[in-house]
């Protein structure tokens, strides 16, 4: 087997590639990786050192055809991480999220459809049904993005719903609430205030501080996509949520116990344009159909995170 992992030096498509190669998804055994990945700033050939060797590394960009297509031929799998995720840079910019995160999918879709790729799974988050006040969303809830970074991601989704009616290719989505863990660029809130709190400076709490996000191990969140990729049924949808709910304030509070600093370190800063309140998936249909649940506690995995980058300073400090 083939398994084309685009974003694979990423954060989170980083840590499938290595999950997959230390045989931690047993439908991957022995599947040859290829990485497709543009090395942006967050794309990075450290990230796959653990591997080295034992994975192919491409490197190229999902809007370009030509690429796209030499990279896919041969393909049975592909596995789509890659993307514009960071809100705050899609509110100052969006011309990269839209091009990136829509037309990127739609080049990838066309070239796996043109090719016969067997399954292709499309890597979404929880963002793109907006901001829910009580409860949480099924998969069936309507799609209400409010940040121009789950807008294109929206669409990306929703391209690959059409590429399954349309051409009948088999496509999967995931939707996942916010995840951490080791590896992730420090410009998404736990390893910037870890990093930051680490180097002695404060962190900027937004507004009120009183934003509900859930958290997803990322190694949770790979063993997830992977079962997915392995038995989820074409053309449906699969909500991945941790189970962990807390208030920006409350990560914070822990972020700096688990630093060994007080709240002095908090900095109160203007809320960001569009802050969705609260993000909660409801994941009973993946939980049911293929048995999966998270593993890592939060607060364990929290308290491994941050030491990761205590011990990691020559990956982030740059």
């Amino acid at each position: 087997m083939r398994v084309v992992v685009t974003g694979g030096a990423g954060f989170i498509g980083s840590c499938f590639v290595r999950s997959a190669v230390a045989g931690e998804h047993p439908a991957l055994a022995g599947a040859e990786i290829v990485v497709l990945d543009a090395f942006t700033y967050a794309g990075r050939e450290a990230n796959l050192a653990p591997v080295s060797g034992a994975v192919r590394v491409e490197r190229g960009d999902v809007r370009d055809p030509a690429r796209v297509a030499e990279v896919l031929a041969g393909a049975d799998l592909v596995v789509h991480f890659a993307a514009e995720t960071h809100v705050d840079r899609s509110i100052t910019g969006a011309a990269d999220f839209v091009t990136t995160n829509v037309v990127g999918t739609q080049v990838l879709l066309q070239a796996a459809t043109d090719l016969g790729v067997a399954r292709f799974v499309h890597v979404s988050t929880d963002e793109v049904y907006g901001s829910i006040e009580s409860g949480s969303w099924p998969e069936t809830h309507p799609l209400e993005p409010n940040s121009p970074y789950s807008a294109a991601k929206a669409g990306s989704d929703l391209l690959a719903r059409s590429y399954h009616r349309t051409h009948g290719l088999d496509v999967v989505v995931t939707r996942c609430s916010n995840n951490y863990g080791p590896y992730q660029f420090p410009e998404k809130v736990v390893p910037l205030f870890v990093t930051r709190l680490l180097d002695g400076h404060t962190v900027p709490l937004y507004g009120d501080g009183a934003n509900v996000r859930d958290w997803l191990h990322v190694e949770d969140h790979c063993r997830a996509v992977a079962l997915v990729a392995e038995r989820g049924r074409a053309g449906e949808v699969y909500n991945i949520g941790g189970g962990t709910e807390l208030t920006n304030a409350e990560l914070t509070r822990r972020l700096l116990a688990a630093v060994g600093v007080g709240e002095d370190r908090i900095e109160h800063v203007t809320d960001r344009k569009g802050h969705d309140r609260r993000y909660s998936v409801d994941w009973s249909k993946i939980h049911d159909e293929l048995g999966w649940a998270p593993r890592v506690p939060f607060g364990p995995g929290l308290a491994a995170t941050v030491a990761w980058y205590a011990e990691h300073r020559d990956w982030w400090a740059a």
